[in-house]
């Protein structure tokens, strides 16, 4: 796995074929234009923050290796690697890279010809935390583990790294002088992190030697203790450290799963966590309910939460069970309420620790995108992809995500570069939008038309075709779970009706009553009614025409009965020969397609792969919206629910999908990063697809070409139009749709500063900490200016 899959990874879809010009925006002093949303970080000049203080930050899991270039890291690694080592380049607001003065006063290329020469200039003051200087040699001990020619490193990438020829000191021991026998356009992208030559020296110190610790550091950080038990990784300040010290004196990260975070943040166990919608739903409702002193929760329990969520039916029912004549479903039900009542007072005593926290927002540097499996299927024809592209209103999905927590509602319309980063341009034209008339042509160009005749066999009735939730069965042979879900579907376990405190909603569920408009994690479903009434109507069909057959043969075949009353088959307890013969199979009816698509006597369905997580409710929210977009241009498709942990490696990386809801990181360089996501897949030995990133198995030899001349321009301008044009012909290529940026909410605790919803940029550690105390004089102020 190479460096930039692990970006990719960090820790996740036109009435005519004519093209638009393949062309991007022109360039500019302000090219890429403005993030679509700012930083949210409660920005606070350094003099008015504290010195001292511990922060909690919340991780996803501790990391397995601390070695960024090693196939295992994460995000947490990554989040390490920017407290404590040197990091050459950083990216500012709108994802851009930057100078990292604390480490280099220049860095620039000083020769194009012969040969790319890259100088750069060393701060005086950088060292390493054993006090010495940052310098050559710990440049070419990184470059000679990363460049891919000594098989003993295990090292998940080479990309630059491989091009480059020798790296020397310059005139003084503050230059680095690094030669390319390649140009490459993302130099900058080498070099960070920056590890010291005795963790890259050797194979033996690559590979094992910083998994678990790093003796040496060079950041306004130093790596204290990682506690497995506790899940704790502690960051301290360095003292060696020559910029601008650090504001914390102690930085705590901590592994909580995102379900369990709200409880944590009331606990008081985390100061900062990155938050689910559902989290911040609750944030705002206790906030909500503090500010309005007389209204609802401002006195005993909340209008809201497990209290609320019970019908009065539901506890006169409980009561009664509890108190009833049946011993055993009294204990059951006594047992149940005793439950529900400790989730009651812990939901209240939540709900007043959490409208101290504020829940800043912003927009991740990633995006949501629909992925079409062209490799095998309908998808395989261009043609299709294009019709399904062409049948999206993106921007109603990127509204029903984004407009309910007020962050800019905007299509992305790159798969390269978002809005504020330089290569960013909207290339959706070179696909089109939306236009159903458009998509119907050419679905009929495909060969697929409404009203076609159906020969493939009715599915089967029963329990065979019982849909399931792949998240919840055991899928496999033997199983009898094939992972088929039908919206609208919410029987309890064997059609039984549920019992009055088994339909309770969790903790973290707010009812839709309290929000301004329906979440869409809680949104209905629109297609289960439709569909139960097309079930209902093709059963009553099947009666009809057994009635029919039934008339046909006169009585004959009916069955009797014995003695007992149990019915008995013709034949069975008499003499076979004088059994009656077996009625002629009944003549199936004609079939057709009605209002969908079908070609070749079978009907256009594809398999809608998503995860089942409760995480990814807003994914579900959408995936549903699709099916209902492409539903009305007559395309069928099969919801497949499935248990997050094989969501991408058993379904999307092994190609089991038709559609599929999943998202990529932003890069700040996407020659070199977004190039094997859409690389085109080459045969391997064996037959199979050597595929890379590029999970959707569409792409062609014009993309690899304009990536390949982009990597190598060193004109920074016309490399980033060549990135443009090979954007274009992605979205003419049509294997996957751009959606939405994705929100990031982080719940903060008041009084924290220069930290929260970081957007595109990178968090500057040393800045983050605790606001000073206000004054008298200021506090004077702040009331006086609320009085005005």
């Amino acid at each position: 796995m190479s460096q930039r899959r692990r970006r990719s990874l960090a820790l996740l879809t036109s009435g005519v074929l004519a093209l638009p010009l393949l062309t991007g925006c022109g360039a500019g002093d302000d090219e890429g234009g403005q993030a679509a949303a700012e930083q949210d970080i409660a920005t606070t000049t350094r003099d008015r923050v504290a010195d001292g203080g511990v922060l909690r930050w919340a991780v996803d899991a501790l990391p397995d290796t601390l070695n960024t270039f090693q196939a295992d890291a994460d995000a947490t690694t990554n989040r390490i690697a920017g407290a404590v080592l040197p990091q050459l380049f950083v990216l500012d607001a709108k994802g851009r890279p930057v100078v990292n003065p604390d480490y280099l006063e220049k860095a620039e290329v000083i020769e194009r010809e012969p040969k790319q020469v890259v100088q750069y200039k060393l701060n005086q003051k950088a060292v390493w935390s054993d006090g010495r200087e940052i310098g050559a040699a710990d440049f070419v001990a990184q470059w000679r583990a990363l460049n891919g020619k000594d098989s003993a490193y295990w090292t998940a990438r080479n990309a630059g790294y491989d091009r480059i020829e020798k790296i020397e000191k310059g005139k003084t021991d503050l230059e680095v002088r690094v030669t390319f026998n390649k140009p490459y356009a993302d130099w900058r992208a080498l070099f960070t992190p920056l590890y010291p030559k005795q963790v890259t020296g050797t194979p033996e110190a690559f590979n094992e030697g910083a998994r678990g610790a790093l003796k040496i550091t060079a950041g306004p950080f130093g790596l204290g203790a990682i506690d497995k038990k506790t899940g704790t990784a502690a960051l301290t300040r360095n003292a060696r450290w020559w910029g601008r010290p650090a504001k914390l004196d102690t930085l705590i990260l901590t592994a909580v799963p995102r379900a369990e975070r709200p409880a944590a943040l009331a606990a008081g166990k985390l100061d900062l966590a990155e938050i689910d919608r559902a989290a911040a739903d609750r944030i705002a409702l206790a906030r909500r309910d503090a500010a309005a002193k007389n209204g609802p929760g401002a006195g005993g329990a909340p209008a809201h939460g497990p209290e609320a969520a019970l019908t009065p039916a539901q506890a006169t029912l409980s009561w009664a069970t509890a108190f009833g004549a049946d011993e055993e479903k009294a204990a059951a039900e006594t047992e149940s309420r005793q439950k529900h009542l400790a989730s009651v007072k812990q939901y209240a005593a939540e709900h007043t620790a959490l409208k101290a926290f504020t829940v800043r927002k912003s927009l991740e540097p990633a995006y949501t995108q629909l992925a079409m499996n062209g490799a095998s299927g309908p998808l395989a024809d261009e043609r299709v992809r294009r019709a399904v592209a062409r049948a999206l209103d993106r921007q109603a999905l990127a509204e029903v995500v984004l407009k309910p927590l007020g962050l800019p509602a905007k299509p992305v319309g790159s798969h390269l570069a978002l809005a504020g980063q330089r290569a960013y341009a909207d290339n959706s034209d070179a696909l089109g939008g939306l236009d159903t008339r458009a998509a119907q042509a050419l679905f009929a160009d495909a060969g697929w038309r409404k009203g076609g005749k159906i020969t493939e066999p009715a599915a089967k009735a029963g329990p065979e075709s019982a849909p399931q939730d792949d998240s919840k069965t055991p899928s496999g042979p033997g199983t009898g779970n094939d992972g088929l879900y039908i919206v609208g579907q919410d029987d309890g376990a064997g059609g039984e009706p549920r019992s009055a405190t088994a339909d309770r909603p969790k903790t973290d569920t707010v009812p839709a009553q309290d929000q301004d408009e329906p979440s869409p994690v809680l949104a209905p479903a629109p297609f289960g009614a439709q569909q139960r009434a097309s079930l209902l109507a093709q059963a009553a069909l099947v009666a009809r025409a057994a009635r029919a057959q039934d008339a046909e043969d006169d009585g004959k075949g009916a069955p009797v009965r014995d003695g007992e009353g149990a019915p008995v088959r013709d034949g069975e307890g008499a003499d076979p020969a004088k059994a009656s013969p077996a009625p002629a199979p009944a003549k199936q009816p004609v079939r057709t397609s009605g209002n969908m698509l079908a070609k070749d006597g079978k009907a256009l369905s594809l398999r809608f792969v998503l995860p089942a997580g409760p995480g990814s409710e807003s994914l579900r929210t959408v995936g549903e919206r699709i099916a209902g977009m492409l539903r009305k241009v007559g395309v069928n498709t099969e919801t497949i629910k499935v248990a997050d942990a094989s969501f991408f490696k058993d379904h999307i990386a092994s190609g089991q999908y038709d559609l599929a809801l999943y998202s990529w990181p932003a890069t700040a360089y996407p020659a070199t990063d977004a190039r094997p996501i859409f690389a085109k897949p080459e045969p391997a030995a064996d037959g199979s697809l050597l595929v890379e990133q590029n999970y959707t198995r569409v792409g062609t030899d014009h993309i690899d070409q304009l990536f390949d001349q982009a990597v190598g321009e060193l004109d920074e301008e016309q490399s980033r139009e060549l990135m443009r044009k090979a954007d274009a012909r992605i979205w003419a290529a049509a294997g996957s749709i751009p959606l939405f940026q994705r929100p990031e909410l982080v719940a903060v605790k008041p009084g924290l500063a220069n930290a929260g919803a970081f957007g595109l940029g990178a968090p500057r550690y040393q800045d983050i900490g605790w606001k000073k105390a206000l004054t008298a004089k200021e506090q004077e102020d702040v009331a006086g200016e609320k009085k005005w």
